[in-house]
């Protein structure tokens, strides 16, 4: 039986609208999708490159049985770090996953004489990792370069090391870190190690769909940079792209790293594939950035208010988390599938359904869901 205490916290989130519940299958529903991260739509059209990937990779095994330190098999991990190498031109480290990744590499870089200064919307995981041990960190307001230049004027000094982090794309606003002016204060602090997760923008966003760090190009200012293959590549992991001697560092004192299981094989090659096609995929990448500026103008028309998404994320502020699942559970009976996001994932009053746009969406899907988002809009929020 469970405890009371726990129940207690159930009826709470049920009373505050935001009890979560794991969705059942939608597959084959006729839902326009707007709710995962397959931004390139690589994974609704897996089954086309099955064949390609079995005549290639279909002998490797679906488990490796070990850690990355123990396992015997390591072909298909160095074959995608080395393509990854290429890509960032330095070494790259493969994890599990993102969250893998982050709490991993934080926990590691937290040695004596170092303080964290991270921007305040980063991911739920460069928190905990951060608050995993005794870690010295400070949160600036959100893509602020004032306020951080001011922290580290007041802090550097203090500290052989300053960690910065940031994300390249933030994943509930959609909007973009000042990436360049943060790099520019390397110049200035040479205590300063720049962290930049490119979850939500390496395989769909820049010209070779690489992320934004090459194609601003300051990627050679980053220190760390952070990428997924669960999101616009279809697959599951993540990676670290570093110079040789961090790598050996995290391979040495990444926690994550060093006591997970790794990835299996055949999964560690379909990435190195994904990354291919979506670097191929320059079609779906235009129309991905064509769909996302249309959107968010239809929704900065329908609200009046401005939009802060500047990528295939975009946000519709709704400021009550009864109220957004309503808004949710409408548009899914018009055919269209955005989920609410409510705290702790956002701060209160800005509950908002959070819309992930695909580039390989139709011009009639596009019309389909802006009908229904509007049609919703007019009866819940009038």
């Amino acid at each position: 039986m469970m405890d009371e205490g726990y129940r207690r916290i159930l009826r709470q989130f049920e009373m505050e609208g935001r009890l979560r519940r794991i969705p059942g299958d939608r597959r084959g529903s006729g839902l326009v999708d707007l709710s995962s991260n397959d931004y390139l739509g690589l994974a609704a059209r897996a089954d086309e490159f099955r064949p390609e990937f079995e005549r290639l990779h279909g002998h490797l095994p679906m488990t490796s049985s070990a850690s990355r330190l123990l396992a015997t098999g390591q072909e298909a991990y160095a074959a995608l770090e080395d393509m990854l190498g290429r890509i960032f031109s330095r070494d790259a480290l493969l994890f599990n996953s993102g969250y893998h990744a982050n709490v991993g590499i934080t926990q590691a870089l937290n040695i004596p004489g170092t303080l964290f200064i991270a921007d305040r919307l980063v991911h739920a995981s460069m928190i905990d990792g951060l608050t995993m041990r005794k870690t010295e960190f400070i949160r600036f307001p959100h893509n602020d370069v004032g306020a951080l230049t001011r922290l580290l004027e007041k802090n550097a000094p203090h500290y052989k090391r300053i960690v910065v982090m940031a994300e390249a794309v933030y994943s509930m606003d959609g909007d973009r870190a000042p990436l360049k002016e943060i790099a520019a204060l390397k110049s200035r602090f040479p205590n300063l190690i720049m962290y930049v997760d490119e979850a939500h923008s390496f395989g769909c966003l820049g010209r070779e769909g690489h992320g934004l760090s090459l194609d601003e190009g300051i990627a050679g200012d980053i220190d760390i940079i952070v990428g997924t293959f669960g999101k616009a590549l279809a697959s599951m992991g993540a990676f670290a792209a570093v110079a040789p001697e961090m790598k050996s560092y995290l391979v040495n004192t990444a926690r994550s790293l060093i006591f997970s299981t790794a990835l299996p094989p055949a999964c560690a090659a379909w990435s190195g594939m994904m990354v291919g096609k979506a670097s191929d995929d320059r079609e779906a990448r235009r129309a991905l950035e064509s769909y996302s500026e249309r959107f968010r103008t239809f929704i900065e028309d329908l609200t009046q208010r401005p939009n802060p998404s500047r990528s295939q994320i975009v946000p519709l502020m709704i400021g009550d988390a009864s109220r957004a699942v309503e808004f949710s559970r409408r548009l899914e009976r018009r055919g269209v599938l955005a989920l609410p996001i409510r705290r702790p994932t956002v701060a209160p009053g800005t509950e908002r359904i959070r819309f992930s746009l695909y580039g390989s969406m139709s011009e009639e899907e596009f019309m389909k869901v802006c009908g229904a988002v509007r049609e919703t809009y007019q009866e819940v929020m009038s």
